[in-house]
């Protein structure tokens, strides 16, 4: 169990500024309450500086990561904040990673970056060093801040725009020996997990910008999160924007039809929502469409069940960087917002429909007229789809790809996530080494990262009471709290003081609020903070020969004899400790 020192700490002396209100800006839990509790300061939007309880939080955290990371053979090191722009131009992502890359020029209109991800520095830093399959495989890690312009920072340090981050990099000269190490950080990963007391899973992902094709991120459930997980219990998991969705759609057949295609005037009716109010059918009767524009202007109509939403993840592998078209756009290509569908369609306008359509024989859509749909409109013979693609954000309820029962749904934060880049960006940088047939080969690499601080919040997000804080033992910004009732007291004041000092000896980490303040004053804060131990001394108490012990994560008290108290907390801390190695 890392332990940050073995002072005794006092609140008389500790920068702790605790606030009675939630800040008017804070709208999560945690964000509220690691200001309220003095862990930490809004600096500006996305950027906190941590105060020493905070830091204190920080640095076990810290701490459970290296423990995991030195345990399974990783190298720790430390990598610049500050990365040219021509590594970057090497990988080519200069160009494609967007506004979130924060740039600057120094005084001799040099391009840098402030550092979102390591890829590129890490891989520059081998190519010219690892020459040899001989000393492959090779771990190494950093724990350092990061940088990335979120155009939304918000939710305190789950989204920000500065926050420290854990990232390992592997190099290897065979992709069985990726998989094996891959493994190995995705075991450590869970370690780290529940030695930060998260309930978590981990879920089939998406690479994003950092590239590969396999990866899993590690989500630690919580309202609060900011990601959709849909969950098995035959132990399936995945990101709900990336997970396969399967479902069963009904079709809408008028009698009067009789199966061919009819228009329906359906005035002002633009939305899925009024159209479904206006015919009283449910969504998975209708199918939607939406505008897209790739970046040779090539128009696409993505054709989805009106039950469901895009996910632009899926869509984006399929039409890379394309973009929604404007309402402008939309009238210049000859198609009508809100009565879209694939029937007569302007010549050059590709459509591509959610494999979950192949099932529906008639489509109830848009008639490409101004009020106006079509029911009963039949694929290949009123209008033909040029490619079917899984589009659709999977939904609690929708079927699991592996077993076939309902999905569940939960909200989730993103703690980490290990990634299998294979030469991606050995290639583009020309980072080799001599394998043992003679042979110059590319790097096969793995990425590996955890968000230090995010976790700090996820934390918080599971483990709280309408009190304050409900640290588990293991990230505690320390295990005791001892709070004197009577300031001054000839007999309160020099017992606690002694209860502290013998605790601190025995290594339990121990504060003590010698503040001269109101009791009432000192019980808030200690719950607000969410030590794991209060141990209270009274002069009523004193005068039976007992303190008072209550534990946070119940909120509940019972009396232990003075001559015994060292002994038991000491006893609780060390077993609450072993919980979490």
């Amino acid at each position: 169990m890392p332990l940050i020192d073995a002072r005794l700490l006092r609140m008389s002396q500790l920068y702790a500024p605790t606030l009675k209100e939630d800040p008017v800006d804070a709208e999560v839990i945690s964000h509220k309450l690691l200001l309220r509790a003095a862990m930490m300061r809004k600096v500006a939007a996305g950027v906190y500086s941590f105060l020493p309880l905070g830091l204190r939080v920080l640095r076990k955290v810290e701490q459970i990561i290296r423990e995991e990371q030195d345990r399974i053979g990783a190298q720790e090191m430390i990598m610049s904040i500050i990365q040219p722009a021509e590594l970057w131009h090497e990988s080519g992502r200069w160009d494609v990673y967007g506004p979130e890359l924060m740039r600057f020029l120094d005084r001799h209109d040099h391009g840098f970056a402030l550092s979102p991800t390591q890829e590129e520095l890490i891989t520059s830093l081998v190519r010219d060093e690892l020459r040899s399959y001989r000393e492959l495989p090779k771990s190494l890690y950093h724990i350092q801040w990061k940088y990335r312009d979120e155009i939304r920072p918000r939710f305190g340090l789950l989204r920000g725009r500065e926050f420290v981050m854990k990232d390992a990099y592997s190099f290897h000269a065979t992709q069985e020996s990726l998989q094996e190490h891959y493994d190995e950080q995705s075991a450590a990963y869970g370690r780290i997990c529940d030695r930060l007391g998260l309930d978590w899973r981990p879920v089939e992902a998406d690479s994003g910008q950092i590239g590969g094709s396999v990866t899993t991120e590690f989500m630690a459930l919580a309202e609060a999160g900011e990601d959709g997980i849909l969950y098995c219990d035959c132990g399936f998991a995945a990101n709900a924007e990336v997970a396969l969705a399967e479902f069963e759609l009904e079709e809408y057949r008028p009698h009067e039809t009789n199966g061919e295609l009819t228009k329906i005037h359906t005035p002002e009716i633009a939305s899925i929502e009024e159209l479904t109010s206006f015919l009283s059918i449910d969504k998975k009767s209708t199918v939607k469409a939406l505008a897209t524009k790739s970046a040779d202007g090539a128009v696409t109509l993505l054709f989805i069940p009106g039950s469901h939403d895009l996910a632009a993840i899926k869509a984006d592998r399929l039409l890379p960087g394309f973009t929604f078209m404007t309402d402008e756009e939309m009238e210049g290509a000859g198609l009508v917002k809100g009565f879209m569908g694939p029937v007569g369609l302007p010549d050059k306008v590709r459509v591509v429909a959610d494999s979950s359509l192949r099932e529906l024989s008639r489509w109830l859509t848009g008639a490409n007229e101004s009020d106006y749909h079509v029911a009963g409109a039949k694929p290949g013979r009123d209008f033909e789809v040029d490619s079917w693609a899984d589009l659709s954000v999977a939904l609690p309820g929708d079927a699991c790809s592996v077993c076939g029962l309902p999905l569940k749904g939960a909200r989730g934060i993103e703690v980490g996530q290990v990634f299998q880049l294979g030469t991606k960006y050995s290639e583009s940088m020309q980072a080799s080494f001599m394998d043992a047939d003679g042979l110059e080969k590319h790097f096969i690499m793995g990425c590996y990262g955890w968000g230090v601080t995010r976790s700090i919040a996820a934390v918080v997000e599971q483990h709280y009471d309408d009190n304050g804080i409900i640290w588990p033992i293991s990230v505690a910004p320390a295990e005791v709290v001892i709070i004197p009732l009577a300031s001054g007291d000839e007999e309160v004041e020099p017992t606690a003081e002694s209860l502290a000092e013998l605790l601190t000896e025995r290594g339990i980490e121990s504060v003590i609020d010698d503040r001269d303040e109101r009791a009432g004053v000192k019980f808030n804060d200690a719950d607000l903070i969410g030590w794991p131990y209060q141990l209270i001394v009274g002069k009523r108490g004193l005068a039976e020969g007992i303190v008072e012990l209550k534990t946070r994560v119940t909120n509940e008290k019972s009396t232990l004899a003075l001559s015994e108290a060292v002994d038991t907390v000491e006893g609780l801390v060390l077993e609450a400790r072993r919980s979490y190695l």
